[in-house]
């Protein structure tokens, strides 16, 4: 599956659709937003990372690279297999609104108890689930920490902490009750998972999905592989990820991931990583990798600095990653090439054939030069009017002092003009976020996908998230599923420019 001729996506998280309870599931609303895109033209459904969330609620901190997320699981389906009750079901109703994850916490996961209380664990699909190993990591790790008092694992006792056989499997039997919840938590969610991917893609609609270089800390990933990452015989962290000072932060984004250990992974031909992205490229349709220049060079900082201003790029694997994937794998693959480029990550690009990004909020600086200008794309690119990292365009445009709206309203005059665009150049908010929508869907790249929040022209009271800052994020969430009215105009564009 190559990178389409010329199509259209949205980005809308699982967690950004409306129901009654609490965050989005893949549930009945999951399956209308398909519906709504398949009806609208567009064929490519985006979304965030699918992981269990870990520190900071992000999707880009996870307990385990490959799990889902027990959130997303639908109640309602559960409701209907007779795992939970009718009022056990309306109880679990939380007020609309904005992803409150701590009474998630509190709440949801008794919710799941219960349904797994009446789980026939004798069912021949769930043993074979377990028989995979696909979760065993996870489901030990989730059980370990429930044991230790859901403190990090570096401060468990020495014999799970270095993963003593014996050791492990007395916490499996011991514990094999908490042991299977977990495994239950990752059947039903792939269960219903592929269910929905199902439904889409028999719409015409292909899933988009997301992966973050890096793993978290504290994850089952790092405890079943501590050789694979730069630790001490502690298993400590000493370096950390982050990026350099850079547009979103002037101290730079201390991530505090743990560092890949390269040579190791080397040596062993990247088999983790190509288990990783075998998996991603099972569950998503299209894979696109976040942070994709740490491939080539990656910013490493010392565990325990205060910032990332002090910290040293290192050689990344670059193209050798990816050579057990076949051509058709590869064909898959986005890069997520934002940030700081330079000429290493430009040839990694180009060797590798993956198509990058373009962000229109990007694009308006004065510089007819700047590579975010739709006039510069070259076809084999994802054009964004903006990213889960940026500000909304309506939010953007109301952010402006009077000297840059002058600036940016002046810059994209010019690019119409470049592009043959007329278009009366109002200075309403909505009016820019569907100017930016005609521009995307009007450029040269084969892909241009949309962030729900600038189809509906909300502003950065809808924000995703604001990179270096650690609280507020990943809560946004529809209060209803987009109209026809604010799809109309959406499909309107698509056809008119050929997607």
């Amino acid at each position: 599956m190559a990178l389409p001729k010329r199509e259209a996506g949205v980005l809308c998280h699982i967690s950004s659709l409306p129901n009654e309870y609490g965050i989005g599931t893949l549930g009945k609303e999951a399956y209308e937003f398909a519906k709504k895109l398949a009806a609208n033209g567009i064929k490519n459904w985006q979304i965030l990372p699918l992981v269990q969330t870990g520190y900071g609620d992000s999707p880009y901190q996870s307990v385990f690279c490959n799990s889902g997320n027990p959130y997303f699981i639908d109640l309602v389906r559960l409701k209907r297999e007779g795992l939970l009750t009718k009022r056990e079901l309306k109880a679990a109703r939380l007020p609309a609104g904005k992803v409150d994850y701590g009474a998630l916490y509190q709440s949801r996961y008794a919710v799941l108890r219960t349904a797994f209380s009446r789980f026939y664990l004798d069912d021949t699909d769930f043993h074979a689930f377990v028989k995979s190993g696909f979760a065993e990591d996870y489901a030990m790790f989730m059980t370990a920490k429930g044991v230790f008092g859901n403190r990090p694992f570096n401060e468990w006792d020495r014999e799970i902490k270095y993963r003593d056989a014996d050791a492990l499997e007395k916490l499996r039997t011991d514990h094999h009750e908490e042991y299977l919840f977990w495994q239950f938590l990752q059947y039903e969610f792939y269960r219903q998972w592929k269910d929905l991917k199902a439904f889409a893609n028999g719409l015409g609609v292909k899933i988009i999905g997301d992966i973050p270089l890096y793993v978290a800390y504290d994850s089952a990933d790092v405890w079943a592989h501590p050789d694979l990452f730069k630790l001490d015989e502690d298993l400590n962290m000493t370096k950390v990820a982050g990026v350099p000072p850079d547009y979103f932060c002037e101290t730079g984004q201390l991530w505090g991931n743990p560092i890949y250990d390269w040579d190791a992974h080397r040596a062993d031909g990247y088999a983790w990583w190509n288990r990783r992205l075998s998996c991603a490229l099972e569950t998503y349709d299209l894979v696109r990798i976040d942070h994709f220049r740490g491939l080539d060079r990656y910013y490493e900082v010392d565990a325990g600095a205060e910032n990332a201003i002090d910290g040293a790029w290192r050689d990344g694997p670059k193209e050798a990653l990816f050579s057990a994937l076949t051509q058709k794998k590869r064909a898959r693959i986005i890069a997520e090439d934002l940030g700081l480029m330079d000429d290493g990550v430009r040839s990694l690009l180009q060797r590798t054939g993956f198509p990058g990004m373009r962000v229109l909020l990007f694009a308006f600086d004065g510089s007819p030069e700047n590579d975010y200008l739709p006039s510069n794309y070259i076809e084999n690119c994802v054009c964004y009017t903006g990213t889960h990292d940026n500000d909304t365009v309506a939010g953007y445009v109301k952010s402006l002092s009077t000297e840059e709206y002058i600036l940016f309203r002046s810059s994209v005059a010019a690019e119409l003009e470049r592009c043959g665009m007329k278009v009366r150049l109002g200075n309403r908010p909505k009016g820019y976020c569907r100017l930016f929508r005609r521009m995307a869907l009007a450029s040269n790249a084969r892909l241009a996908v949309i962030p729900v929040q600038d189809i509906l022209g909300l502003d950065n009271d809808s924000r995703m998230n604001l990179p270096g800052h650690n609280g507020g994020n990943w809560q946004f969430r529809l209060k209803k599923l987009p109209s026809a009215h604010a799809m109309k105009d959406v499909r309107r564009m698509i056809e008119r420019y050929g997607r």
